[in-house]
C-alpha cells in the first residue's frame, strides 16, 4: 500500500514539476517574443523618422536655396508647400518614437529641431552648416537607437 501511495505521489510531483517547467518556458518565450516585437517596432519607427527628416532636410535645402538665390515667387511657393508637407510628415514618426522608446525622445527631438533650423538661413554658408548639423543630429539618433535596441 505504501508503495502505491509513493508511486502516486511521485507521479503527481512529476506532473506538477513538468507543468511548472512548461509554464516557465512558455512565459519566457512570450517575453522574448514581446522584446523582439518591441525592438522591431522601435527600429521601424526610427527608420520612418529618419526618412521623414531626410525628406524635410532636402525640401528645406531646396526652399532656402531658392529664397537665397531670389528665385521666382511661384517656384518658391511650390518649394514652400513641399517643405510644409515634409515637416508635417515628421510628426507621426516622432510621436511614435517618443511613445515606443521614451529614452530616444530627447535625441529624436534634437534631430527634428536641427532639421527645422535650416529655415531662414541668412546665407548659403549658414544653410550648409545647418544642413551638416541636421545630418549629424540624425546620425546621433540612429547611433543611440542602435545602442538601445
Amino acid at each position: 500500500m505504501i508503495e502505491s501511495v509513493i508511486a502516486v505521489a511521485g507521479t503527481l510531483l512529476g506532473s506538477v514539476t513538468a507543468y511548472v517547467l512548461q509554464q516557465r518556458a512558455a512565459r519566457s518565450a512570450r517575453s522574448e517574443d514581446r522584446a523582439t516585437e518591441r525592438r522591431r517596432d522601435v527600429v521601424a519607427a526610427v527608420a520612418q523618422l529618419t526618412a521623414a527628416l531626410a525628406d524635410h532636410r532636402r525640401a528645406m535645402w531646396v526652399r532656402e536655396d531658392l529664397r537665397l538665390s531670389g528665385a521666382a515667387d511661384e517656384e518658391y511657393r511650390t518649394a514652400r508647400a513641399d517643405s510644409h508637407a515634409t515637416r508635417a510628415a515628421i510628426t507621426a514618426p516622432l510621436a511614435t518614437v517618443a511613445i515606443l522608446a521614451p529614452d530616444l525622445a530627447p535625441v529624436a527631438t534634437e534631430a527634428a529641431q536641427a532639421t527645422y533650423a535650416l529655415r531662414h538661413a541668412p546665407d548659403r554658408d549658414a544653410l550648409t552648416t545647418a544642413r551638416t548639423a541636421a545630418i549629424a543630429a540624425t546620425d546621433r539618433l540612429v547611433a543611440e537607437a542602435a545602442r538601445q535596441v
